[in-house]
């Protein structure tokens, strides 16, 4: 059963998002962006880890907190800016989780594992941190990966498609195969398998 502070961790971290000024239409109803985004990671979070801890209930649900706030445009366009841009966001995420836990009380030692996860420390050794991963992963590849596929060369989607694969555990790999996607999107990523 959920409890009373990682209820209102969600509402904050949700009120936080409500304010996104990018919209997206869903089953016919208009969201912000990442508030969109922060309940399709509960509810893959739910369905795809039923036991997952309460700090990773919480990331899952903060990772994209306010990320308009730093847009990709305004660091160069070439993998440095890119990179740059990630490791920065990661630390905006941190800071801005951290503040809402602590108002809603949680104590430092889980406010340090959320930010831990929230950095993807450890991916492939932490068992919570490649949870996350695959979880992120998946919930791209159902929801974003398909208008991402109109708008790129395919050199360059079988690069991303690589990339999200070699970060995903055996688990997420089943459960990838296992997506609601469509015809397209299987055969890119059986391609991007094969090479």
């Amino acid at each position: 059963m959920a409890s009373v502070k990682l209820n209102e961790a969600f509402r904050l971290f949700d009120e936080a998002n409500t304010n996104d000024p990018n919209k997206e239409v869903w089953q016919g109803k208009e969201y912000p962006k990442e508030l969109l985004y922060a309940m399709r990671m509960t509810d893959k979070l739910k369905t795809f880890a039923t036991e997952a801890s309460e700090a990773l209930q919480l990331t899952a649900r903060c990772q994209h907190i306010r990320r308009w706030e730093i847009p990709r445009e305004s660091y160069e366009m070439n993998r440095a800016g890119y990179l740059k841009w990630r490791q920065d966001l990661k630390k905006f995420h941190a800071n801005k989780a951290g503040d809402i836990l602590k108002e809603v009380g949680y104590d430092q030692e889980m406010i340090e594992q959320v930010v831990f996860l929230l950095e993807k420390k450890q991916l492939k050794k932490n068992a919570d941190t490649q949870t996350l991963e695959d979880v992120i992963c998946l919930v791209f590849l159902e929801f974003y990966f398909e208008s991402f596929s109109h708008k790129y060369p395919e050199e360059k989607l079988m690069d991303i498609l690589q990339k999200t694969w070699r970060k995903m555990s055996k688990k997420g790999h089943d459960a990838a195969l296992k997506l609601p996607l469509s015809k397209h999107s299987l055969e890119l990523i059986g391609k991007a398998l094969k090479g």
